[in-house]
């Protein structure tokens, strides 16, 4: 198959809170790829979370990416949470409500190597103080 009809290798992601169990709305990332695992890493596309957690905007990757990495401004988002008004958050969740530094991890870098003309969804499942990603489907 040549390059040009070979399928692109594309990456998307979504971010649920399960510490009140709802998609993460307006959590900023940066998506950069590399090729080789000594490569120096580009910016290649940034998008924030839509109101189903969802980046539906980030660009197919550049031929010979080998590594992508995932950025996820999380400390933001936490923030704007402890702003608004969620009582409902509030009494579903155990953790102290002051801390020291803000949001216990204030970013998650995710990295994970490619293969050309694969799809990988890579969904962030977020909570203050802990978090956890799969590659899904």
């Amino acid at each position: 198959m040549s390059s040009e009809t070979a399928a692109p290798t594309s990456v998307s992601t979504h971010v649920l809170d399960t510490s009140v169990g709802r998609p993460a709305e307006g959590v900023a990332l940066t998506l950069s790829v590399r090729s080789g695992s000594d490569g120096t890493w580009t910016a290649h596309g940034a998008s924030t979370t839509d109101a189903d957690g969802r980046c539906k905007d980030l660009p197919d990757l550049p031929a010979g990416t080998t590594h992508v990495r995932l950025d996820f401004a999380v400390e933001e988002y936490f923030a704007a949470k402890e702003h608004s008004t969620h009582p409902q958050a509030e009494e579903q969740q155990d953790a102290p409500r002051v801390r020291d530094s803000g949001a216990f991890f204030p970013e998650v870098a995710i990295t994970f190597a490619v293969q050309p003309g694969e799809h990988y969804h890579v969904p962030l499942l977020l909570n203050p103080f802990g978090y956890s990603v799969y590659r899904g489907s």
